[in-house]
């Protein structure tokens, strides 16, 4: 990057004083979460400062010509063919012969990849954000969809047209069935895709990709990238029996998208995650910028419509930021944006001073993250949230404790088979009146009745309903939300699942 964004010198009197003493305050902040591993000395240099987009797109909906409609099923029809994203061959072989014979498009511009266990796609979405309010081009790459296989890949802050993914598609798809040929195993639905999102950057051409992972790091079809900014969200237990058993185990894997000189962006981590993480950073040479140390949430306070934040960046403070997002978690997403971003800019290495504070406020303000803590209706307030294992659906209890003032709040859950339900459920218990649980339409859901077993044991029968169809689940309980009467402060929540989230949407006419 020659061109740097607009800088702001207030920031500058942070030079004369010690970097560490200047964060006292977030430390003391933090004391309820993880604190982060001073303990650790690794001996990796440590990043430390010494010295708009417009709204987001909503959701898609299907196109409303029929001919695009038809196509567009057609290639979704073709992606379903291939093995799902459930089904994986540890490796990056086949994607990276899709890229030999493509013509390496994934290095026709610089990257910043994600991985972590929750917060990815938030965080990847105030990235774009924030890289669009100054004047950049982004392309973003994230998973899984809510509603429509466009939403994953996004030119300019979203989602391509239908006409633009066919297009794509079909570019590449000759070279697809090349690789085919030539590999033990098929590509993949997600390899395919990944291709595709490489492809289509390079062609719009986009000034920076903001690539979240699909699972894990290392062997990840995403990883044929040399991402400039690694950045790791809180790692947690998911997908254990593909990444390891423990939060250090599970911090290998995601490890492996740090590359050599790069530059780490760590949200607050268990302590073997961490150690793992920053021994990976000592070998690549790389440079690390840690939550809680050199960046993170010096304030907080909710209002009207989201939060407003004072943020400690890599080169000084942001006061007044508001971001329409719910919950402390997304706070700390919104930390470790920033500090991806302004490490992109070269700030605590090539300079020292802050970004444009309008730009960096201008740009939160205009984040959005559908299923993400989303109200869709009102009387009785109906909220979506995408939390499908148990850290990410603790964070979405407190926050929801935290912002709505409900009276009985009833749960909606539908949940995939192959996750942590006792887990999930049993953090939400404590916020639940009463909890219907359903399936959605995904052939790896789990089955309602399966579910309502592991609900009874957590809840109790008197408080478990089971609706196998989700609208008649949805019905249920708005039904049950308003029994305490008109003005009272019934809700419904929405979760346990992407996919259920998502069919809610439709449900209630979104997108």
């Amino acid at each position: 990057m020659s061109d740097l964004p607009p800088h702001d010198s207030s920031a500058s009197d942070d030079s004369e004083r010690d970097p560490l003493g200047l964060f006292e305050e977030i430390v003391e902040a933090e004391t309820d979460r993880d604190p982060d591993l001073a303990v650790i000395a690794a001996g990796s240099r440590t990043l430390r400062t010494q010295g708009g987009g417009g709204p987001q797109a909503d959701v898609p909906g299907r196109p409303s010509d029929p001919e695009v409609d038809k196509a567009l099923r057609e290639v979704e029809a073709e992606l379903a063919t291939r093995w799902g994203e459930t089904k994986l061959e540890p490796s990056v072989s086949r994607i990276a012969a899709l890229m030999d014979v493509l013509g390496e498009p994934q290095r026709a511009y610089p990257s910043i990849h994600i991985t972590g266990t929750n917060g990815k796609t938030s965080t990847a979405r105030m990235i774009e954000a924030l890289l669009g309010a100054f004047d950049l081009r982004t392309g973003r790459y994230t998973s899984p969809h809510v509603q429509s296989v466009t939403e994953r890949i996004s030119l300019d802050g979203a989602p391509v047209s239908a006409e633009r993914f066919i297009e794509t598609y079909n570019d590449i798809k000759p070279y697809v069935e090349m690789v085919d040929g030539q590999q033990e195993y098929r590509l993949s639905f997600f390899e395919v895709l990944t291709g595709m999102a490489y492809a289509a950057f390079a062609d719009a051409p986009v000034d920076v990709a903001v690539i979240e992972v699909g699972m894990g790091g290392s062997w990840d079809a995403t990883n044929v990238i040399d991402g400039d900014v690694a950045v790791v969200t809180p790692i947690d237990l998911d997908h254990t029996d593909r990444l390891g058993e423990t939060p250090g185990e599970i911090a290998t894997e995601k490890a492996g998208i740090v590359k050599q000189d790069a530059t780490v962006i760590l949200a607050q981590q268990p302590v073997d995650a961490a150690q793992v993480l920053l021994k990976k950073a000592v070998e690549v040479n790389a440079t690390v910028a840690r939550e809680g140390l050199e960046f993170g949430v010096v304030a907080r306070q909710i209002a009207v419509g989201g939060q407003l934040l004072t943020l400690r960046g890599l080169g000084g403070e942001y006061e007044e930021v508001f971001l329409p997002l719910h919950g402390a978690y997304q706070a700390h997403n919104a930390a470790v944006a920033l500090a991806a971003v302004e490490a992109f800019f070269g700030v605590g290495s090539a300079h020292t001073q802050r970004l444009d504070i309008d730009t960096v406020r201008k740009a939160f303000a205009a984040v959005t993250s559908p299923g993400r803590l989303e109200i869709v209706r009102r009387s009785p307030t109906v909220v979506l949230d995408a939390a499908h294992n148990p850290a990410g659906a603790r964070a979405t209890a407190e926050a929801v404790s935290e912002v709505f003032d409900f009276s009985r709040l009833i749960g909606v859950v539908g949940a995939s088979g192959d996750k942590n339900v006792r887990g999930l459920l049993e953090a939400f218990e404590p916020i639940f009146a009463e909890v219907v649980v359903t399936q959605n339409s995904s052939h790896r859901a789990m089955d309602a009745d399966e579910l309502a077993g592991i609900a009874v044991e957590v809840f109790g029968d008197d408080r478990v309903q089971v609706e196998p169809r989700l609208d008649d689940a949805l019905e249920a309980a708005i039904t049950l939300a308003e029994e305490e009467g008109e003005f009272a402060g019934g809700g419904v929540l929405v979760t346990g699942s992407v996919i259920t989230v998502g069919e809610v949407r439709l449900l209630l006419g979104k997108g």
